[in-house]
């Protein structure tokens, strides 16, 4: 398959939460989305990347970089709603797609990449670990602070 890939735009917000949508069974509202875009998509270290396949978009990826003023810490970035259309799963794209993110955080000088995924999504964590992504001890806290 000869997918491509870039760096979202505002045009490929609508198409992104369908995908996302279907792939995470969230209900994200698409004017919510496009507000959210258009407030960062400034913001270099706030990367929306896109796989195309025949103009369609088939997979995503949120990449966030953090720089840190912390040495062993230093810069890494966090990846998050990393999916592939299911008709489109076990071709190699989601690997070809780690390819690309893992050179976008080389460009930005992260000293790691960080992956965030749901517990129950196991098909994509054997793919996380063939890649050479490990789970960590430490545990993932969050707290919800409004509603």
């Amino acid at each position: 398959m000869n997918i491509t890939f870039k760096i979202a735009t505002s045009e490929d917000v609508e198409e992104i939460i369908k995908l996302c949508n279907l792939c995470f069974f969230e209900e994200t509202n698409l004017d919510y989305a496009k507000k959210i875009f258009d407030e960062t998509k400034n913001d270099p270290n706030q990367i929306y990347l896109i796989g195309l396949l025949d103009g369609k978009i088939v997979s995503h990826a949120k990449i966030t970089v953090i720089p840190t003023i912390y040495e062993n810490m230093n810069t890494y970035a966090i990846l998050n709603h990393v999916c592939v259309h299911p008709d489109y799963r076990r071709h190699g794209i989601a690997t070809k797609m780690l390819d690309e993110i893992t050179k976008i955080c080389l460009q930005k000088k992260c000293k790691t990449m960080e992956l965030w995924s749901n517990n129950v999504r196991t098909a994509a964590h054997a793919c996380y670990h063939h890649y050479g992504f490990h789970l960590d001890e430490a545990g993932f806290f969050s707290k919800q602070i409004m509603n």
